[in-house]
């Protein structure tokens, strides 16, 4: 079975929107070559409509020289939204229909990883489905103050595993968690 993983780009107070505007500062070769090992590791992408349309808006007009843009622009994409009526970008299908059906039939398919990016209202449902095998959270060292959030405040409870841990030289530090197998809480009683 092919497994799900979502790789965001967060803040100390768990802020992911634009991280474009701030990510950049903490860039480093070595960074660079950890998301690298993440997209190898995926043969597909699985996206929201809003991350959707922000990756479309950029990643077709770029050069295959660039190895994010060949990824990106080549690799096959699943596209979730009730609001979008068809995708247009290379390699894209829109599922539109039972969600949690259609993305746990997409699991079974032949194939390597299938990668997230941003996507934060698709990464809570499926960790509410029970879809998402893994979560990559790259942390980095400020604070934003506001803007939306990964997690936000009346979500779900969600037990995860911390698996693996990374810190990088700029201070990012990567976190990457499973979902657990019972509840904390289940567990201490």
């Amino acid at each position: 079975m092919r497994k799900i993983v979502a790789t965001e780009s967060v803040s100390l107070d768990g802020v992911m929107e634009s991280p474009e505007e701030w990510s950049p500062a903490y860039s480093t070769q070595e960074l660079e070559e950890a998301n690298a090992a993440g997209m190898a590791s995926s043969d597909a992408l699985l996206l929201g409509r809003v991350t959707y349309e922000e990756l479309v808006a950029f990643w077709p007009t770029q050069p295959d020289d660039n190895p994010i843009a060949k990824f990106i622009n080549n690799v096959p994409k699943y596209v979730v939204s009730t609001t979008l009526e068809e995708v247009e970008w290379n390699n894209s299908t829109l599922i539109a229909g039972n969600v949690e059906e259609e993305i746990a039939e997409l699991k079974q398919r032949e194939g390597e990883g299938i990668g997230i990016v941003g996507s934060r209202t698709l990464v809570r449902s499926l960790l509410d489905y029970g879809l998402l095998d893994e979560l990559v959270l790259m942390v980095h060292p400020l604070v934003l103050g506001s803007g939306k959030r990964l997690f936000e405040e009346g979500g779900e409870r969600t037990a995860l595993n911390l698996v693996d841990s990374k810190t990088f030289d700029t201070g990012v530090v990567s976190l990457t968690y499973e979902p657990a197998e019972t509840d904390v809480e289940e567990a201490d009683e």
